[in-house]
């Protein structure tokens, strides 16, 4: 026996099915699956589907405008909050469906923690606190970019407006459901 015979067979290659690649992959937007046996707003979360993307691609463009246009961190932070609450009327608690969870402590904590040493590091520097520095260097394709040391104050921010909004939306969503279900249970009695 040679060692070529000693080998495992090559497995099948893997045919990719394409019947079902543009099916929703979230549950709770396909039609007979309402979450929690609710009634659902179909129109409602449809628009959230849609708007939800453009409105977190807009705040991304506030907070990287803000240095010299209107917006910043606060403003940036704040409508990226609005995409959330829509998302969260839309659907009920984003944990069940989002691919990604976010941890609004952990959100806040590192915003924070990102807008106090970005505040005091120009102290190590022998600057001032909030002392803010404009960079320039040139990117091949791109060309030259500028870079002002201020927008990892303001992304600092944005973390915390957000993490903020998502504890409260958790924080009064909980209580909302909590009396809902209570509400569920003295109707079945």
């Amino acid at each position: 026996m040679t060692s070529v015979d000693k080998q495992q067979p090559d497995p099948e290659p893997q045919v990719t099915s394409w019947s079902g690649w543009d099916a929703p992959s979230e549950r709770w937007l396909l039609s007979g699956f309402p979450r929690d046996g609710r009634e659902r707003a179909v129109l409602l979360e449809l628009a959230a589907r849609i708007v939800f993307p453009t409105v977190i691609v807009f705040s991304l463009y506030l907070l990287f405008a803000g240095h010299d246009r209107p917006g910043g961190g606060f403003s940036g932070g704040l409508v990226a909050s609005q995409a959330f609450v829509l998302r969260y009327l839309a659907g009920g608690r984003m944990d069940d469906s989002a691919r990604v969870s976010m941890r609004p402590p952990v959100l806040i904590g590192l915003g924070l923690a990102i807008a106090v040493v970005t505040g005091f590091l120009p102290l190590l520097f022998g600057g001032t606190v909030l002392e803010s520095e404009i960079l320039k260097f040139a990117v091949p394709v791109l060309g030259e970019i500028k870079l002002v040391t201020s927008i990892f104050l303001d992304i600092g921010v944005y973390l915390l407006i957000v993490g903020a909004v998502l504890d409260l939306l958790r924080t009064l969503g909980s209580g909302i459901e909590a009396d809902a279900a209570a509400a569920e249970r003295e109707g079945m009695r």
